[in-house]
């Protein structure tokens, strides 16, 4: 174990370091205080064992990976695993093709926690190579063309036509979101995650190549973790825009923790994953840790609820995760009925977006996020990709809607120079 002087400094050229391999995940808390995250970073790269399966048996080909291993495992979940939980499809084309389940385990593991690097996986001499590791310079990129799926006037119809679903029954709310996206896209991942993570510093914020696939990610949001016999899940749903004026702000963080549509949005989610963490518990078990808590960000800030539950002993962890994917606050309830919709209004496959990454330890306790404010990069096909949603209510205005998703891209749409 290393104290460290220059904290940024080992960060970025461990980052650097960890890149030069053809797998690699960095994950960052960026020292928010959180009471359930085991480390403020972690880079693990290189491998010693991968998995890569599309859906059908991918959850249960995990669970045998894992067994075969036990050990650490970092790796993705994408959101149309909806397809392997439940009976839907996704027909919509794939410009990415990131694998729809992807895990690895590591030849080299780095952890830090309270000033201090520990090596995990690998010989303490990797300490000093990241030290002396050259940090490349900057690079004059092209200017890249993104494009919108869908115009406003588009958004705002299909919108409509969603508020009727509501009207109708079918559905008390639906994430929905659209694609902006580059095509012949050159981009340098690893500054423009560094640039994306300085602009946007949030708590579950990562890095994660695949050899040609890149996920550079600014999340705020934690799908769930497991502690010991506990499981934590955190939804986000509400957001408002932060003001420069300090007593202006905090007008703002009262507004929106006083705000009846937020609750309303809130509170169905947190129904909504109530509901899947019993499918999990320990029966009575499921409770709410904190209802409507409101958090701050560089650009916004959020609603943000905690449940927990203790995870019964005949439930394999994985199932645990199976039975709550994907996290209601990209869903919408209820839930299959809101992914049928989202498969028929939405223009873009969602993929790796909406779904999650993060670790999995050798004793099974394991940390996920919530795959969104992400750039997603085929470098292959040069290919680059972001979505952005909310929740749609009946109370919704679809204008305020779309000025909600222009507020969340405005780090991304700012870090790739538009």
């Amino acid at each position: 174990m290393e104290t460290l002087q220059n904290i940024s400094d080992f960060k970025q050229k461990a980052l650097h370091w960890a890149n030069q391999f053809e797998v690699c995940c960095f994950l960052d808390s960026n020292q928010y205080k959180d009471a359930y995250s085991a480390y403020d970073f972690v880079i693990a790269a290189a491998l010693q064992s991968e998995l890569s399966c599309a859906s059908g048996t991918a959850f249960d080909q995990l669970k045998a990976f894992q067994a075969a291993h036990q050990q650490w495992l970092f790796g993705f979940f994408s959101y149309d695993l909806k397809n392997e939980t439940e009976n839907l499809h996704s027909n919509h084309a794939d410009q990415l093709n990131f694998p729809d389940l992807y895990f690895f385990v590591p030849k080299y593991l780095i952890a830090f926690k309270n000033g201090k690097a520990e090596v995990l996986i690998g010989d303490e001499d990797i300490l000093n190579e990241i030290n002396s590791f050259p940090v490349e310079t900057k690079h004059q990129v092209a200017a890249l063309n993104i494009q919108q799926k869908l115009s406003k006037v588009q958004y705002i119809s299909k919108i409509e036509s969603l508020k009727n679903h509501i009207i109708r029954g079918d559905i008390y709310e639906l994430n929905f979101c659209q694609e902006f996206f580059a095509e012949n896209a050159q981009i340098n991942p690893v500054e423009t995650f560094e640039a994306l993570n300085q602009l946007s510093p949030t708590p579950f914020a990562g890095y994660f190549k695949v050899r040609n696939q890149y996920i550079l990610s600014a999340t705020p949001e934690r799908f769930m973790c497991k502690r010991g016999k506990r499981l934590i899940s955190q939804p986000i749903k509400g957001t408002a825009k932060r003001s420069s004026n300090p007593e202006a702000d905090e007008q703002i963080k009262k507004d929106l923790r006083n705000d009846i549509k937020e609750q309303a949005e809130n509170v169905m989610i947190v129904d909504l994953v109530r509901h899947d963490l019993t499918k999990s518990a320990v029966k009575g078990t499921v409770k709410v840790d904190e209802l409507f808590g409101i958090y701050s960000f560089p650009q916004v800030h959020q609603m943000i609820s905690t449940i927990s539950c203790e995870l019964d002993p005949n439930i394999h962890f994985i199932d645990a995760i199976k039975n709550a994917f994907p996290m209601g606050s990209m869903t919408g309830a209820p839930k299959v009925k809101a992914m049928q919709l989202i498969e028929q209004y939405e223009e873009a496959k969602r993929g790796i977006y909406s779904g999650s990454f993060g670790c999995i330890s050798p004793d099974g306790d394991f940390d996920f996020n919530v795959v969104i404010r992400s750039i997603l990069f085929n470098a292959e096909s040069k290919y680059l990709s972001f979505q952005v949603g909310g929740a749609i209510t009946y109370q919704c205005d679809a204008e305020k809607e779309y000025e909600e998703c222009l507020l969340k891209a405005s780090a991304i749409l700012q870090v790739l120079g538009d």
